[in-house]
């Protein structure tokens, strides 16, 4: 089992950043890649970036250039800067991870990010 907490969502002006933080605990050493998707309601859930335990990294096009996930595996912990936030970033983002050879996905709770114009 894999708990998965973020934080750091809110509201912000268009062109402001936000940071996103999501720590995880439980059986961690199996966990593989870690990530962040967002959604919104009606929508479906959409990869917005993922990187990997050696640290390679995937992002969306319309995020490329503005985010950047990192992750500290000493700390567990994985991180989403978010720059130039645009009205249509507005979303509840989460965390995900993929654990074990037939990479289950857990996730967070989520967070809400508002983005105004």
């Amino acid at each position: 089992q894999v708990q998965l907490v973020e934080s750091g969502g809110g509201g912000v002006q268009a062109g402001g950043s936000l940071r996103l933080s999501c720590a995880a605990s439980g059986s961690i050493f199996s966990i593989s890649t870690m990530g962040w998707y967002r959604q919104n309601p009606g929508k479906q859930r959409e990869l917005v970036a993922t990187i990997t335990s050696g640290g390679s990294t995937n992002y969306a096009d319309s995020v490329k250039g503005r985010f950047t996930i990192s992750r500290d595996n000493a700390k567990n912990t994985v991180y989403l800067q978010m720059n130039s936030l645009r009205p249509e970033d507005t979303a509840v983002y989460y965390c995900n991870a993929k654990v074990g050879w037939n990479r289950i996905n857990y996730w967070g709770q989520g967070t809400q990010v508002t983005v105004s114009s």
